[in-house]
């Protein structure tokens, strides 16, 4: 091989070598951007729970499960994921408002979405998910397990009652539930 031929191939190695680091620093930049800019950052808060006695703790007791209005105005829906069903079935959450999805589960590692939103997350036992989310579109939407928890599987679902933000009304204890349809 010649020294023309060599050189040649150094200059293309040393191309290429610009390419691939402009290509790295443009995608480190949209990154740095989306976090400062857009507030865009990937989940970091890592929640731990006893998934034994996650019944018996103060959050995931069933009565606090489903949707309360905090005494900061803050809306949490708190479900429980377990074989094979989400507990409880339905919450209500108010269109157009802020709104923390709070999961958990006791069992095995389940995954859900809300149908025609954003919401989408994997439930695994130990470890609380969290989303936060704005509904837009009213009405009834679908919650399906989507990560295989056993035979009963197809038949875990759930669902999230989407109402006006005029129409929603908590107690006087801050809870919402959903009505029988």
């Amino acid at each position: 091989m010649s020294e023309a031929d060599e050189r040649a191939i150094v200059r293309s190695e040393i191309r290429w070598a610009v390419v691939a680091i402009a290509a790295v620093s443009v995608i480190m930049l949209a990154v740095i951007f989306a976090a400062i800019a857009m507030h865009i950052n990937p989940p970091s808060n890592v929640e731990r729970i006893n998934p034994q006695d996650l019944h018996l703790s103060a959050e995931f007791t069933e009565a606090n499960l489903g949707t309360k209005v905090e005494a900061n105005g803050q809306i949490t829906a708190r479900i429980v994921a377990t074989q094979f069903a989400f507990v409880p079935r339905c919450v209500v959450l108010p269109a157009d408002r802020p709104v923390t999805l709070r999961f958990s589960s006791p069992d095995v590692i389940h995954g859900l979405l809300v149908s025609g939103t954003n919401v989408n997350t994997m439930v695994v036992p130990g470890y609380v998910s969290q989303v936060h989310t704005v509904l837009r579109k009213t009405g009834d939407l679908l919650m399906p397990c989507h990560e295989y928890c056993g035979l009963g599987h197809s038949e875990m679902s759930g669902t999230i009652r989407v109402v006006p933000s005029a129409q929603f009304r908590p107690g006087p204890d801050g809870r919402v539930a959903c009505a029988a349809k």
